[in-house]
């Protein structure tokens, strides 16, 4: 098996590759400003805003599978036209392709979300997602879509770091308690992602956790797992503020984890102190 992990540098896709290695599949990886830390992979430097530039990868690595891990943010030139050059490549080439979408393209207005409700973001982040969603279910059929929440690891996320900067009074700010997702493992995630790509299930998946909790009582969790004073993070209410963006979203998971054999834990579990 020869899997291309666009995106490999990031938090999700550094243990992507870490796990494609492990289970001895030739891995290979792109990167937009510097290579990530796994010398068993191949590393390509990657622009998802030049034209072109996908198809000389994937001509150089001619994979058997493509999974999309990159993130641009709200940059709508790598997070939806980079999604869609990816997809028409990958299409060209038939590569099996696997693009990893997010929660972002919800507004929360219905809280729950199966895979089959459609997107309506409130976000210019959701909005470059849910684009580059709909173009890939069109320019690649037999691709998957899989959407996720916020991504946990063991210490290296965006939110772990930031509950370690509230707890220290380093960084002024506050965890919201309105503001609700559902929580997954970079583990699970990245196992779940690499079944998809060995498989040939199309269409739409949410792999996200089986816990909605708000991010302050997600930054609880992490902070007790850390040995941290819970009592020092700072709380507050998304809703009295100007924050763009929807309050709760809650992926149903149900129908991808009876397609999956990977476990999509809940936070309450994968952040219990051991």
């Amino acid at each position: 098996m020869k899997v291309l992990i666009i995106g490999g540098s990031g938090f999700l896709g550094t243990e992507l590759v870490r796990r494609a290695v492990a289970t001895g599949w030739e891995t290979a990886a792109t990167h937009c400003s510097r290579p990530g830390g796994s010398a068993e992979a191949t590393w390509y430097r990657l622009d998802l805003r030049s034209p072109g530039n996908i198809d000389e990868v994937l001509a150089a690595v001619a994979p058997s599978a493509v999974i999309d891990a990159t993130s641009g943010g709200s940059d709508w030139a790598v997070t939806a036209d980079g999604s869609i050059r990816v997809a028409m490549a990958a299409a060209r080439r038939g590569c099996r392709l696997v693009h990893v979408s997010s929660d972002a393209v919800f507004s929360g207005s219905r809280i729950h979300y199966a895979e089959t409700c459609l997107p309506d973001p409130v976000t210019p982040y959701g909005a470059a997602k849910a684009a580059a969603e709909t173009a890939v279910r069109f320019l690649a059929p037999t691709a998957a879509v899989a959407r996720t929440s916020l991504i946990i690891g063991n210490g290296g996320s965006v939110h772990e770091r930031l509950v370690h900067t509230l707890a220290a009074g380093t960084l002024e700010g506050v965890l919201f308690t309105d503001d609700i997702r559902c929580p997954v493992h970079v583990e699970d995630l990245a196992s779940a992602l690499l079944e998809l790509a060995v498989s040939d299930g199309a269409g739409m998946f949410h792999l996200a956790g089986a816990d909605a909790l708000s991010r302050h009582e997600l930054g609880v969790l992490i902070a007790r797992r850390d040995g941290l004073d819970a009592a020092r993070l700072p709380a507050g209410r998304r809703a009295d503020t100007l924050t763009p963006g929807a309050l709760d979203i809650r992926l149903d998971s149900s129908a991808t984890q009876e397609r999956v054999r990977t476990r999509l834990r809940g936070a309450e579990e994968f952040l219990q102190v051991q």
